[in-house]
């Protein structure tokens, strides 16, 4: 029996609490928040208990942790965790500072342990069908990626000012999917970006709709584009051009119902939401995560995968606002 912690019990925590349930032969021992009322109400969802970081990390029953408290927490929680000797599952991103999460990693490599970070976009079952079809050659040679990212809206601005920015908050999954599809490392990144929903994100320094071209070191081109309102929906896809042909990954919708009516062709909408949309892929990454504990199965997603996406946010970042290419 694996027993596990989870560190932090906000919306994210309770999708990750919900799927543990699920796995044979784990169990969820501890809940952890400053909040001491999500951290009970969890817990006794659960048959868990409340304890502090301290007490989890000192349990020596305690083999895997699971890191789903605010992003300033992430790193110190990794380093806390690897010195413990504790298989870390850890939500994106690393950090917001690359010298932090430089630091996470390489606490990672020396005591040897499992970590995985929650890129769960890679486990989507459309997307890793495209990832899978790709890999055989379907299309030939990959040349060109687009990818369209899309929030149904924008956070609270007072989450906004503490969330690192949009490349790092929202991007950084593109950045993920950038690397995981074409199979390739940046070599340049120029990105650009406005304030078109809300004046309040600009004045809270960030933006609300922006565009990234990233070149690889193969001379593979992708681009995202990206927006915090979309009226219709969460808008995720992405297609890749190859050599010999294109394949796309499109969105979810609630039911696959086409209407034909007098007045029009209708089909539901997109899923409204992240939670929606990537149901399936949270409760996949969480299996595989314990699966490359209890079998030794590779993980798909690596700290370093964590650093790499970093890497882009921070580059794409210093692009925008030096309004230049930015070369890695």
């Amino acid at each position: 029996m694996i027993e596990a912690a989870l560190f932090g019990a906000g919306r994210i925590g309770k999708i990750h609490a919900a799927n543990l349930a699920r796995q044979s032969g784990v169990r969820l021992k501890y809940v952890v928040d400053v909040h001491a009322d999500s951290a009970q109400a969890l817990a006794q969802q659960h048959g868990a208990s409340v304890t502090s970081v301290e007490a989890a990390l000192a349990d020596p029953a305690i083999g895997a942790v699971l890191i789903a408290s605010s992003t300033d927490t992430h790193a110190d929680l990794i380093v806390r965790a690897a010195a413990a000797g504790k298989a870390i599952f850890c939500e994106k991103p690393v950090d917001l500072t690359l010298a932090r999460a430089r630091a996470a990693a390489d606490a990672v490599r020396q005591a040897g342990v499992l970590c995985m970070i929650g890129f769960q976009r890679r486990y989507d079952p459309t997307f890793a069908a495209v990832k899978a079809r790709l890999q055989a050659g379907e299309i030939g040679v990959p040349e060109v990626l687009n990818v369209t990212s899309r929030d149904p809206g924008a956070p609270p601005v007072s989450y906004i000012k503490v969330s690192g920015g949009i490349f790092k908050d929202m991007l950084i999954h593109d950045f993920d999917i950038c690397r995981w599809i074409l199979d390739d490392e940046a070599a340049s990144v120029y990105a650009t970006g406005s304030c078109l929903t809300d004046p309040a994100i600009g004045e809270a320094g960030d933006l609300d709709s922006a565009v990234v071209t990233i070149r690889t070191r193969g001379g593979r081109l992708c681009q995202i584009n990206a927006s915090r309102r979309a009226a219709y929906g969460y808008d995720q896809r992405f297609e890749i051009l190859g050599s010999a042909g294109m394949l796309q990954a499109g969105n979810h919708k609630p039911t696959e119902v086409t209407a034909y009516t007098a007045l029009n062709v209708s089909q539901d909408k997109p899923e409204h939401f992240f939670l929606e949309r990537y149901r399936a892929a949270y409760a996949d990454e969480i299996a595989h995560f314990f699966d490359a504990m209890i079998n030794g199965t590779p993980l798909r997603t690596t700290v370093d995968d964590g650093l790499k996406a970093l890497e882009l946010a921070e580059a794409a970042t210093t692009s925008w606002r030096e309004k230049c290419v930015v070369n890695l």
